[in-house]
């Protein structure tokens, strides 16, 4: 991590990652970079569905490759390079056909390194294959929902899901959230985990640094009116007045509380629901 000097209040507790050691350019591949329009949390009539979210700097957005679909053809990394719009780092890699895509770099892998996608790849970090030939107790990243959907799962930095059991052409997962869930066993994912783990550990420090990426201000629901939510109103400072924490539109949240729909659609795919609150 790296700390900086006190020079004002804001940035005396201020830390950030120290990128030098990780990544080899600061310049994105042309071919694979787009522009894209920031939505700022809002749907198709203009409407904000997404609280909290505007500004910010502009971005380049890089075009990931999360199919992985260039079966048994090695792929060498060229360099690993920063990506606004995801926390862990990505790498450039080429082919041995000569094709380059951004993909996303596990923890111990670095420039010269190959990885190969298939059935018969080995179990060393960045390469991948399908769940039913990985063992139990192994580290994965990128994993798909659905066979040849892509991967959904595991892809922020620092993550990754364990195989547990393997079960009648199912896979058992522990998820990030500790939830065990049942996946095909023809579904593909990554061996490792996701570079970056460091970023849980950033303290932002100052308002602006948030501004800077793109987060407006949170207010409490206890400061609003009480017109505006189910905490607010009272003199002075008043408890939230309720058994249960709720969010502004009265639905449960906070920790303790089960928030998942009763008849969710892959609830038959759920093994064990995850831990919240103090037993977390």
């Amino acid at each position: 991590m790296k700390r900086y000097k006190p020079t004002t209040q804001s940035r005396r507790h201020m830390t950030g990652i120290n990128y030098r050691d990780f990544l080899t350019t600061d310049k994105p591949h042309k071919a694979l970079t787009v522009g894209k329009a920031r939505r700022a949390g809002r749907n198709a009539f203009g409407r904000i569905t997404t609280r909290h979210q505007g500004g910010g700097h502009k971005r380049k957005y890089r075009l990931i490759d999360f199919k992985y679909n260039k079966k048994d053809i090695p792929a060498k990394v060229e360099t690993i390079e920063y990506d606004p719009y995801r926390s862990g780092f990505i790498a450039l890699v080429c082919y041995n056909d000569g094709e380059r895509r951004y993909v996303l770099v596990p923890k111990a892998m670095k420039v010269g390194d190959t990885f190969v996608v298939s059935e018969k790849a080995e179990l060393t970090a960045g390469n991948r294959l399908p769940l039913t030939k990985i063992p139990v107790g192994t580290f994965v990243y990128n994993v798909e929902l659905k066979p040849e959907s892509g991967s959904k799962i595991a892809r922020s930095a620092g993550n990754y899901v364990e195989v547990v059991a393997q079960d009648a052409g199912m896979v058992h997962l522990k998820m990030p959230s500790s939830e065990v869930r049942k996946v095909s066993g023809k579904c593909w994912a990554s061996i490792g985990e996701v570079s970056n783990d460091e970023h849980k550990l950033v303290t932002i420090g100052k308002a602006g640094r948030n501004r800077w990426l793109g987060k407006r201000p949170t207010v409490r629901g206890s400061a609003m009116n009480a017109v505006d939510h189910p905490y607010g109103g009272g003199e002075g400072k008043a408890g939230r007045g309720l058994r249960r924490a709720k969010t502004k539109w009265g639905k449960p949240c906070g920790k303790g509380q089960k928030t998942r729909k009763p008849k969710k659609y892959s609830n038959f795919m759920i093994v064990r629901r995850r831990k919240v609150g103090k037993r977390k």
